[in-house]
């Protein structure tokens, strides 16, 4: 039997953990590698790979990077390609319905979510910032509307207690490559039936902006904790020290719900035995924490290097909310 011949488009750390195990399969044949455009990262602004582009080239592969997945140059070098199915996982673009035609098996994404919940750009961050019990992936046909295309497999994961964003993403993208490869071969030889999405339980997944790490401590302390969790490692979630301005930005990288209560933003406890802090319901205890410019550090740490007294208030909000 001939060779499943792929190309793959992808661009972040998902994705090509996703190529890596196409690459692992015999029956498979990839072609090419697509990825965004390198992007200038650091201070010095050098152009820097993306994680596909990396993957690709270790492995000797050719790689693509149209500025546009529309560009008719790019297009036409797919046509010479020909390739059976295109398997895509966070490429990053919208794909123009030419590029969906092109393949006779169509093309194939890796979806962390269990759809219709969470369509859209931020599917692992907002499964932990609404206190999903669970989530997984799905493998599903593309067309034209965002994320809306025939499901063909799903597997599911529990989201733990220990969970934040980047374990979440990390177990999504292993749970998600394999079921990729698996899915593959039974749906181009036709024993997996497309189903279409339901139309209920569809949630749109927004975009994470930076101004979503913003602590508003009036919130239950569940949905803070859920809140630090979900945008670990970014944009983080941040409060501010009370302080002469300009206030003094305090990321918060790990903490826990606590039974203790009082005025939301009020410090409770500031001690060898830790730094709890009032919340509308409940209250955090925050475990690990960062300023500006400064390294993480435990409570303990910082409570040395920064005094702070039961009875103070953190502000819920700030003119400058710059992240470090």
């Amino acid at each position: 039997m001939a060779r499943l011949r792929l190309v793959f488009l992808g661009t972040p750390d998902l994705a090509a953990t996703c190529l890596a195990r196409l690459l692992q399969v015999p029956d498979f044949e990839v072609l090419a590698a697509v990825s965004q455009p390198d992007r200038p990262q650091g201070r010095g602004l050098h152009l820097h790979p993306t994680p596909v582009k990396l993957t690709a080239l270790n492995a000797g592969l050719t790689v693509l990077q149209p500025l546009k997945a529309s560009d008719p140059e790019f297009l036409q070098t797919l046509r010479r390609l020909q390739p059976d199915l295109i398997a895509v996982a966070a490429y990053g673009q919208i794909l123009p319905r030419e590029l969906l035609d092109l393949p006779r098996h169509g093309c194939l994404n890796v979806h962390t979510s269990l759809l219709p919940r969470y369509r859209g750009a931020a599917p692992i961050q907002w499964a932990i910032l609404n206190g999903d019990p669970e989530t997984g992936v799905t493998i599903m046909r593309i067309v034209p509307a965002l994320d809306a295309g025939d499901i063909l497999s799903q597997a599911g994961t529990v989201i733990t207690d220990q969970d934040d964003a980047r374990t979440l993403h990390d177990r999504l993208a292993q749970l998600g490559a394999d079921l990729l490869v698996r899915t593959i071969p039974d749906y181009v030889n036709g024993l997996i039936q497309p189903k279409p999405q339901p139309a209920e339980g569809v949630v749109h997944a927004r975009k994470i902006t930076r101004e979503d790490g913003r602590v508003d401590w009036t919130r239950p302390a569940v949905a803070i904790w859920n809140q630090v969790r979900g945008l670990t490692p970014w944009p983080g979630a941040f409060t501010h020290l009370p302080a002469p301005p300009p206030p003094t930005l305090l990321k918060l990288w790990k903490a826990r719900p606590d039974v203790a209560s009082g005025q939301p933003g009020t410090v409770l406890q500031a001690d060898k035995d830790g730094l709890v802090v009032a919340c509308g319901v409940g209250s955090l205890r925050l475990l690990e924490v960062q300023t500006e410019g400064k390294r993480r550090l435990t409570a303990q740490e910082f409570l040395a290097g920064h005094p702070l007294t039961p009875g103070c208030l953190l502000p819920s909000t700030s003119p400058d909310p710059l992240l470090p």
